[in-house]
Formats: C-alpha cells, sequence, structure tokens
C-alpha cells in the first residue's frame, strides 16, 4: 500500500474503522500518492483525503463502471499487460446476450428458479464442458465460491483475437457493456457532480502503466449488498486493466474488521467450505469421493487447481488418520453433506419455524449484530438450548429477559422455552494461537496472562467437548458414531486445566509425512495417495522444519521493505499473490521502480524480492504440449496460476451466480428507479418469503413514498462492531455514550428534526430511536432530478453494557447477495419522526400501521423481475424457460 501512487478507498472509512492500517496510507500520501476517499458520508477518512466524493449509497457499480468507460473510451488501458495477462482477446459464445440488450437481464435467464443458466456465457466452443449450466442449486450452497477460487474448467485451448477487434472478444464486450456509464450517467445515478468524477477517473488511469500503479481499497460497505460481490468484480476489472493486479503498489485490498476474519475463511466457519477452499460435498451432486474431487478438478483442469485430489485426500488423512484408507475413500463417507442452504439467515427463520432445536454461539452477537435483529430474538427464543459462549454477558444471552420484544409482549420470560447456557471465554490476550490478517499474513500470538476464573480458550473448549462426546460414544456399535470415534483427537495438553497445545494444532494444518511424521514445506509436497495429512493445503509451510514460521518477529530494519521474516504469509511465504505479473510477459520487470519479480536467465530461474508466485524453473518461452493439464497446462505467461486459462477475468463466463459482468442494479430496497435498466434489483437476490421478513416497497412498487430515505450505517473508531467489547469499557463508553442519527440540515427541517433532540426511524420490521446529530457531513444529493436525502446510523448499540441504545440493524430485513449469501445491510429504506419511539404494543401498532399504508402482504417479497422485462433465451442450455 506504501509503495502506491494513488490509492482509492470506496465501501469503507479506513481511518476510523482500521486506524492501525490506515498509517500506511499515510505513509503513501506522505510519498506522494493521492488519495481519494468515496463514501455517502464525510468522515475522518475524507478529512485527510486529498479529494471526497460523496455518492449514494448503493450505487457504487455505476461510479466504478463509468471509470471502466473511460479507460475504454479513451484506450487508457495498459495494452501490454491486458493483451497477455486478461482474457480480454478471448472470444466468448455466439449465443450471448448482454444486459445491455435486454433490460438488465443477460441471456440464460430461468423466471422459474430466478437464477442463470450460465452456457451462453461460455467461451466460444466451451458451451457444454465449461458452464455451471444451471446456478439455482449453487444458489442454495453459496457454490458459486466454487468457481470463484479457482475458475470454471476450460480444457484445451480458446479462440483469441489478439487485435481485440472481434465483435464478440472480451474487449469489445467489455466496451459496450460499459459504454452507457457515462459521466453524465454517473451523475444520475450516484448524484456525483461529473467534474468530481473525472477528477477521479483522471487520477486513477494516470497511475497505470510501466511506471506506476495504483491501489483499491474496501471493506463491508462492499460487501453486505445484495450485488457486494459484483461490486468487487468492479474494482477488480479496473485494476486488471491498469494492471495493477501482481505489481507493488497495486492491489485490490480487503480490509477486515477483526485479527483474524481471512482466517475464519481460510479454516471457515463458513457452512459451504473446508479448509483451503475445498468445496463442501454435496449430498446429491457429490456421492462419491471421485465425484466430489472431480468437481473440484474437473477433468482437464489447468493450474495448480489439477492437483485438488492430493489437497483432498490429504485433508481426510488430517481429520481421520490411520482410519483413512484409499479402500474406504479416506473417510469420505465421515464428511457432512450440503442439502442446500445452511446459511445463518436461512437457519434463523428455521429456528422461527421450530426446525432447529439447539444452537452454538461463539463470537458472535446476532441479537444486536446482525440484519433484522427482531427475527434473530425471535428464532432463539424458540429453541430448546442456546450456548453462547463470549467475554461478557451480551444480548444474545439474554434477550429473553431484556430484549425489545419483552416490551411487546412477543417474549415472555416466564414462558421462552430456550435454556441458555453462557459460558465465559479467554479473550485474545489469554490465549495462544496464530491469527491470520488482510494480507494473508500469520502471526504467532502469545498468552500474556491466564484467562479469569472459569474463562477457556476455544481450543480448550472444542478440545474438551469432544473428548468427552468420544467418552461417551466408546462403545456405540453404531456406523454413524465411527465419524467421531475414528478423528485424529490427540494432541498434547498442558497446565492445570489440560489446555490443547496450539502449536502440535499448527503442526497438523501444516500438514506432515504420515509414515515418518516430518512436517511438509511446501503445498506442493502433498500426495493422493494418502502419504501425507494436511489441516490446510494452502498453510502448508508455516510449520516448515518443525519450526514455527509464524512466530518470526525479525525487525525491519534487519531485512528488505517485503519483510518475508515478519510472520508467514499463505501460500509458500508468499507476499504478493499472481506476481508474475510484476513482470511483462518476456520475464523482465515492467520497470526498475517497480521491479519485484523477474525471469534470471542466467540461473534459469524466477527471482526477486518475494517467493514467485509461479512454477520457479518455468521459462517465459515456455508453451504446453496438446492435453497438458495441472500446472503444466499453463504457459510461461500465463500468471494467474489458480484460473484454468492462467489469465485475469475481465468477463468472467462462470462462477458469478448474478452475471459474467457487473451491472448496476437498485438496492433491494431503494426510493428511486434505476436509472439504466428496466430490470429494478438484481433478479437474482436471495429472498425469503416468511411473515416475520417483510421488504420496503421500492419503485415501481406502488407506495414506496412510505419510506422516503435512504439510511446507512458504520463505525465509530470508540466503539468495536456491535459493542459487546466496547460498551463495557467505561472510556470508550463516556467518548461514545448513546446512540445517535447523522441528518444533514435540510432533512432535520423536511423532517422536523431538532439537533441532540430525539428521533424513530421506521422500517417494515421495527421502529428504533436515536438522538439527532444534524451535521453536514451529509449532504442531500439530486439524483435523476430529485433530491434524495440520506442518514447514518452507527450499529454498536444495543441493550446490555455500560451504554445502550437501540440496535440499527433492527430495522434491516433478509435479502441476500446470491454468490455468498450475504446481507444487505449497509443500505435500506425508511421513514424518520421527531420524538421517542413509542413503547409495548404500541410500537408494533406504528410498525402494522406503516405495512398496511405500504401494501406490504405477509409472507410474500417483491417480484425478482421486474414487470414488463422480457427474459432472453439461454443458448444450448436451456430456452430461458426451465425447459433444458
Amino acid at each position: 500500500m506504501a509503495n502506491a501512487d494513488v490509492i482509492v478507498i470506496q465501501g469503507s472509512n479506513m481511518a476510523e474503522a482500521h486506524p492501525v492500517g490506515f498509517q500506511w496510507v499515510m505513509e503513501a500520501k506522505r510519498r506522494g500518492a493521492k488519495v481519494f476517499h468515496v463514501d455517502p458520508r464525510f468522515t475522518r477518512t475524507s478529512a485527510v483525503a486529498d479529494a471526497y466524493l460523496p455518492i449514494r449509497a448503493g450505487t457504487d457499480i455505476a461510479l466504478l463502471g463509468g471509470v471502466v468507460n473511460y479507460i475504454l473510451a479513451n484506450e487508457l488501458d495498459f495494452r501490454e499487460y491486458v493483451l497477455a495477462y486478461t482474457n480480454a482477446a478471448t472470444i466468448v459464445s455466439d449465443d450471448f446476450v448482454d444486459a445491455e440488450d435486454a433490460d438488465g437481464l443477460f441471456s440464460g435467464f430461468d423466471p422459474a428458479t430466478n437464477s442463470y443458466v450460465q452456457d451462453s456465457w461460455q467461451y466460444a466452443g466451451h458451451e457444454r464442458d465449461s458452464g455451471s449450466g444451471r446456478t439455482a442449486a449453487e444458489r442454495e450452497t453459496a457454490a458459486g465460491m466454487h468457481h470463484e477460487s479457482h475458475g470454471a474448467p476450460v480444457a484445451g485451448q480458446v479462440d483469441r483475437d489478439e487485435t481485440l477487434q472481434h465483435p464478440r472478444c472480451v474487449y469489445q464486450i467489455l466496451k459496450r457493456h460499459f459504454a452507457r456509464y457515462t459521466p453524465e450517467m454517473v451523475e444520475r445515478v450516484c448524484g456525483l457532480p461529473q467534474e468530481r468524477f473525472l477528477e477521479l477517473a483522471r487520477a486513477w488511469t494516470e497511475n497505470s502503466g510501466r511506471e506506476r500503479t495504483g491501489c483499491l481499497i474496501y471493506s463491508v460497505g462492499w460487501t453486505q449488498h445484495t450485488v457486494g460481490v459484483q461490486y468487487i468484480r468492479t474494482g477488480a476489472i479496473i485494476q486488471l486493466l491498469l494492471g495493477n493486479i501482481g505489481r507493488p503498489g497495486g492491489g485490490v485490498l480487503a480490509l477486515r474488521g477483526h485479527a483474524s476474519i481471512q482466517g475464519s475463511t481460510d479454516i471457515p466457519t463458513l457452512f459451504n467450505l473446508l479448509p483451503g477452499y475445498l468445496p463442501m460435498p454435496h449430498h446429491a451432486r457429490h456421492p462419491t469421493f471421485e465425484a466430489w474431487v472431480s468437481h473440484i478438478r474437473h477433468p482437464g483442469q489447468k493450474g495448480f487447481w489439477g492437483n485438488a485430489r492430493a489437497y483432498a485426500t490429504s485433508l481426510l488423512k488430517a481429520y481421520w488418520g490411520d482410519a483413512a484408507t484409499p479402500e474406504n475413500d479416506f473417510c469420505y463417507g465421515y464428511l457432512p453433506r450440503l442439502t442446500g442452504d445452511h446459511g445463518t439467515y436461512r437457519q434463523v427463520l428455521d429456528m422461527i419455524d421450530g426446525k432447529i432445536r439447539g444452537y452454538f454461539l461463539l463470537g458472535q452477537n446476532p441479537a444486536v449484530g446482525s440484519a433484522h435483529g427482531r427475527a434473530q430474538r425471535l428464532g432463539m427464543a424458540n429453541l430448546d438450548w442456546l450456548v453462547v459462549r463470549d467475554l461478557f454477558m451480551i444480548e444474545s444471552a439474554t434477550f429473553w429477559q431484556r430484549g425489545p420484544e419483552v416490551a411487546t409482549g412477543e417474549i415472555v420470560p416466564e414462558q421462552c422455552r430456550t435454556e441458555v447456557f453462557f459460558l465465559p471465554a479467554a479473550s485474545h490476550v489469554e490465549k495462544e494461537g496464530t491469527f491470520t490478517q488482510t494480507q494473508r499474513l500469520l502471526q504467532w500470538r502469545e498468552k500474556a496472562v491466564d484467562p479469569p476464573a472459569d474463562a477457556r480458550s476455544e481450543l480448550w473448549f472444542f478440545y474438551h467437548l469432544g473428548r468427552k462426546l468420544r467418552e461417551k460414544l466408546a462403545d456405540s456399535p453404531l456406523p454413524r458414531d465411527r465419524a467421531l470415534l475414528d478423528l485424529t483427537w490427540d494432541y498434547p495438553t498442558h497446565g492445570r486445566y489440560a489446555e490443547p497445545d496450539a502449536e502440535a494444532v499448527l503442526r497438523e494444518i501444516n500438514g506432515y509425512d504420515t509414515a515418518t511424521g516430518r512436517p511438509l514445506s511446501a503445498f506442493t509436497e502433498a500426495r493422493a495417495d494418502g502419504t501425507t495429512a494436511v489441516g490446510c493445503w494452502i498453510y502448508t509451510g508455516v510449520y516448515a522444519d518443525g519450526v514455527n514460521q509464524a512466530a518470526r518477529r525479525r525487525p525491519g530494519p534487519e531485512q528488505d521493505w517485503v519483510a518475508a521474516e515478519w510472520g508467514w504469509a499463505w501460500p509458500a511465504n508468499r507476499r504478493m499473490l499472481y506476481n508474475r505479473a510484476s513482470a511483462d510477459p518476456q520475464g523482465r520487470p515492467w520497470s526498475e521502480r517497480k521491479r519485484y519479480v523477474w525471469w534470471d536467465a542466467e540461473s534459469a530461474r524466477w527471482t526477486g524480492h518475494d517467493v514467485p508466485d509461479f512454477e520457479v524453473t518455468k521459462p517465459p518461452s515456455y508453451r504446453p504440449p496438446a492435453g497438458a493439464t495441472g500446472p503444466a497446462g499453463l504457459a510461461g505467461d500465463d500468471p494467474f496460476v489458480m484460473q484454468a486459462d492462467g489469465k485475469g477475468w475481465l468477463y468472467a463466463p462462470s462462477g458469478v451466480l448474478d452475471g459474467p459482468l457487473p451491472t448496476h442494479y437498485e438496492p433491494a430496497e431503494s426510493p428511486m428507479r434505476n436509472p439504466l435498466y428496466a430490470q429494478q434489483a438484481n433478479p437474482t437476490r436471495k429472498m425469503y418469503a416468511h411473515p416475520v421478513n417483510p421488504t420496503n416497497p421500492s419503485p415501481p412498487q406502488e407506495h414506496s413514498q412510505v419510506f422516503p430515505y435512504v439510511f446507512t450505517v458504520s463505525r465509530l473508531t470508540e466503539h468495536h462492531t456491535a459493542g459487546g467489547m466496547s460498551r463495557t469499557v467505561a472510556p470508550l463508553a463516556e467518548l461514545q455514550p448513546e446512540m445517535f442519527v447523522e441528518v444533514s440540515p435540510e432533512l432535520a427541517a423536511v423532517a422536523g428534526l431538532n439537533h441532540l433532540g430525539w428521533a424513530h426511524l421506521v422500517s417494515a420490521r421495527a421502529v428504533i430511536e436515536a438522538k439527532v446529530l444534524v451535521t453536514d457531513r451529509l449532504v442531500p444529493l439530486r439524483v435523476d432530478g430529485r433530491v434524495i436525502h440520506q442518514l447514518w446510523l452507527p450499529y454498536h448499540f444495543g441493550f446490555e453494557g455500560l451504554v445502550t441504545g437501540d440496535s440499527a440493524n433492527d430495522l434491516f430485513g433478509i435479502t441476500l447477495d446470491p454468490n455468498v449469501l450475504i446481507q444487505e445491510s449497509k443500505i435500506g429504506t425508511c421513514d424518520v419522526r421527531p420524538g421517542r419511539r413509542p413503547t409495548g404494543a404500541a410500537l408494533r401498532d406504528l410498525v402494522e400501521d406503516y405495512r398496511a399504508r405500504a401494501g406490504i402482504v405477509p409472507g410474500t417479497v417483491p417480484p425478482a423481475v421486474t414487470p414488463g422485462v422480457r427474459v432472453e433465451p439461454g443458448g444450448p442450455g436451456g430456452d430461458g424457460e426451465g425447459n433444458g
């Protein structure tokens, strides 16, 4: 980041939410970088940026699409990079119909399932061998991530036009798709004046080419949308066009709100992934080990995912050790199977419906920290038992006593059927282990003090829970219990309370030779024959030579600027992914200024400041023989080694369930009609037709004026997420003591709000109250000929702690991105009224009154396809009507 020449921060208030990391933005600025901040609200980040660009919440694709159009219309792309390293020259199927030509829907849309048949999106000649086919089932299990991690299968060669003139090459499709995203359209959609937009576009594109790079930074402000994945796709397209991927000072940096959020997806807490981004098997599609592995690597798969059998086998050996043999498919039968949507929001609705009996809750506080707090609390109130492990008595442990639904009579404490077990947890300074941060860097953390009283680490809790369960089942003759009894559950322990040895767990994650016990040094040592056990293949090397590499802390002055001996980065201690792209196709640095990794002809190997993200002895001139698969299938100038064609994808023929190119759709709740397309919102968004989950109407639905204002949420420096760890700390509570809402002076006048007085906000789900802060940090935006007012709320408050307040998350409903099933909780619509909210039954009466005036019918969802929008046929995979 400090080596960037321009930094664009969008979807993040980095100075406020990530102040430690923001020091490197300031370091880059000190070195001459220009910093842009794009946000609906002026913040501490805006205050030190060179330029602040206010936009309407939920319109980032329109702004970014405008940058793409500016690059292509003026031929400002880094052409050498784009031609060699992206799929710009690849020819797309004749069957593909762009959303630009079809009211906002791509070809292959199936209105029966509100999903796409992707065959028509494929490269020419690969319509049937590389498409995902129907994606309705993939949406249910967020299985699009399977392709996002390693691309669709692209066996053999693809047709390309190196002149980029073919009308169906990706470059020309990209130009046509983004042609309507003009500066005028950006202003019309986003409310950002054209001259401000052009300032950003010029600065971003000027920092491209051999000598200069630019960095793009985002966080949850981008992800928590019904088009969140496509936000990030658009940013990636810009960075690929400008040659900013795999080069120092470039990249797309995803900021994380916790020390190990990256680690919790690497070794996942997600329902649809196994360690190292191996997809969880599906009960119907992957009945056998062979079917599962073949789905990961595909016949003819190029790139390192071609070795998926070795990664999968080694994982099963790590789980079940000696019990996992070739004869029983390495205990593949023990793995759980997906049957559909097992995401957190599906689960909470199932709790309400009585389909889930028990729940473990660790490191989360959904009673106030998740979208639709009322649904979360009603769901937890309908369990048999709930285990909450936390540092403090959080709202998710006391909802049955003190939640808002107690006042309304929806939860009666004496009648609540849920038995809550609260177990005190150790904090980060009271346990040892690694955390993995934004840069994929694992750092070892020693225990500073013992946890107090009965507080214990997660490692202690799960190890001893597993031990107790195994003891109870030790004599069980049932085959179903073998999966638990055969686990490798033999970690050494130490201390008074038998704390498991965290380094022993790290060694298992690293992997080892099953015959000798030797720790593996690289994931290339993983074998498919059962002779290696690896807990997470991308982490192989963190315990190389039996040494805890994550614990290294060599001071900066004693090493170069890449700092390879501070901690350990996956994979292979590589600090920058795809760094083969930092050299030109011949293997030479693009420039001395941006020199990073290059081909040393004399020693016949790749070298440089970092571990090369490439086969170290593969020369730039290498061309794969016919039929080559795995890494051997990639040419010497194919830097994107995890992609099946070795290229960065400007156009995604598979893997993104809502379109091969990003498209501006309005949020699920918006006061605006979509100015670009007849299709209003993402047609593939995941909606739940449940009586507890109504959606505010949006145009062209009637009654959208009932909820006329846009609200958005983000963080304060003084508080942490839902506030469980900060509202209990007196100095932080004193600095930010109560819930508030920021409004512009213009909105305050319109709505009759008084500075430091009370206001209450109403959505179709809830009413919350907050103190009013009238500020010019928010400005009314003129959008498509009308004025849009936006409000801002912090989301840190709840009903426990030293300071309390209503939760902003209560206002949101449950509507999800189709790719990863993340909720849209950065934008919604509401009404705002002066004074305090009603209490008790009167609160629910007010919500019901708004629902009635908005014409909301309980248990229904808005139409996925906007009435009147035509549906294009699906090409060879189906006719778009569900008749494949």
